[in-house]
């Protein structure tokens, strides 16, 4: 027998909550979905040694644009279903985007000797993602309101 004090109990937020399994299955199941279109897309648009990534670019810029839509449109929209955001939103576009291999690509841009090509990489693609969400969640809003302000 132990005769260490006893664990102090785990506080509410870390426990587990009930329910939350169809939660994260939703998220792993849009998420495998979302890795595998960007996978798709390295590979029919991969990006020379050295190159700017454009294909990485394009994917997070376009994945944030469509986070700005879908938030806007269940927002708009009613009460969706509850595994509605989790999976399209958490699962499918945060699997598609890739600010990871960004990162990495950075890194590599560096390694190789480019950076100017990687400090214009570096600024482009937060402000690119930033503008993305505010274009399309903007537009979004306007279609859904069926143009009224």
């Amino acid at each position: 027998m132990s005769t260490s004090p006893a664990a102090p109990a785990a506080p509410a937020t870390a426990r587990h909550r009930p329910g939350q399994g169809p939660v994260v299955a939703a998220v792993s199941l849009g998420g495998g979905l979302g890795a595998a279109v960007r996978y798709g897309a390295g590979l029919l648009w991969p990006t020379p040694d050295g190159a700017f990534p454009w294909t990485t670019f394009l994917v997070n810029a376009t994945g944030c644009a469509l986070i700005g839509v879908l938030l806007v449109t269940i927002a708009e929209r009613g009460s969706p279903h509850r595994l509605l955001r989790p999976f399209l939103g958490t699962g499918v576009l945060g699997g598609y985007t890739t600010f990871s291999t960004y990162a990495v690509d950075v890194r590599h841009l560096l390694a190789d000797g480019r950076t100017a090509t990687a400090l214009l990489y570096l600024a482009a693609t937060p402000l690119a993602a930033l503008a993305a969400v505010w274009a399309a969640s903007a537009a979004t809003r306007r279609l859904v309101r069926g143009g009224r302000r």
